[in-house]
């Protein structure tokens, strides 16, 4: 977040590149984030770990285990479903907010905006354990869904900054609700002995939000209609809005059937 603040300002019609500020401070963050989880990493190495020891032989266990397996796999579906869905507008989006015809930000105006997902997912992140011991863990992936699935729409009638910082700080707080808690989920699914294995494919799932989902749905999308179709680049980036939505709705409705409506 400080990052995106920074960078925001800095940039200063590209001065801050040419200068090499910008990279600085991006030098110094690392720094300073790979020292602070060297340090937690040795704290939690020092920390005694209580294990449960399961009787494997139990038939009981056995079917219990095949079971949240195939949950397991199901989860994973809808939720490529919905990481694609919900970031294949992540670099549309960036073109919206500079466009003349779209919201027309300015650089520090853009920081703003860009730092609020953040801030939203950061207050999202520690509201979402408490939320989900209180409602349970399906029902609040399907809250952060239903967020996911109205701030897309949005972002057409923000008319300006202030407002648009509102809408993508809701955008971010679902996304960190739904791998918050579906990262939890994931763990109650998975028995120990595959645990390792199983949630590094729901770490590939949410890494498709890095840039894939943008380079294969968003970024085609919007090409298409402007090179083929022949609309105006607010437009096709509306439109792509629009398609994220129903993307995430589709992977929401096989999650509520496969999972939330079953559990």
């Amino acid at each position: 977040m400080v990052g995106i603040l920074c960078a925001g300002y800095l940039y200063f019609d590209g001065e801050g590149f040419k200068s090499g500020i910008i990279f600085y401070i991006v030098t110094i963050l690392l720094f300073i984030g790979t020292i602070t989880m060297a340090l937690v990493s040795r704290r939690e190495r020092t920390k005694t770990k209580n294990i449960l020891v399961i009787d494997k032989h139990e038939e009981n266990w056995d079917k219990l285990y095949i079971e949240n397996e195939k949950t397991y796999n199901w989860f994973l579906v809808a939720l490529t479903i919905i990481v694609l869905g919900a970031a294949s507008i992540n670099q549309v989006f960036l073109l919206f907010l500079e466009l003349p015809e779209g919201l027309g930000a300015e650089s520090h105006e853009m920081s703003m905006i860009l730092a609020s997902w953040t801030v939203g997912g950061m207050i999202a992140s520690l509201a979402s354990g408490g939320l989900a011991n209180k409602i349970g863990k399906s029902k609040a992936i399907l809250l952060g869904l239903i967020l996911a699935i109205f701030t897309p729409p949005s972002y057409a009638f923000a008319k300006d900054a202030s407002l648009m910082v509102l809408v993508y700080g809701l955008n971010g707080a679902a996304f960190w609700i739904i791998q918050t808690v579906g990262f939890a989920l994931a763990g109650d699914l998975i028995q120990e002995q595959k645990r390792g294995r199983l949630l590094s494919r729901y770490n590939t799932v949410m890494a498709l939000s890095w840039g894939p989902a943008g380079m294969l749905i968003g970024g085609p999308f919007v090409d298409f209609q402007i090179n083929v179709l022949g609309l105006q680049k607010q437009i096709a980036c509306i439109n792509a809005f629009y398609l994220s939505s129903i993307i995430v709705a589709l992977g929401t409705l096989l999650f509520a059937v496969k999972i939330a409506f079953k559990s």
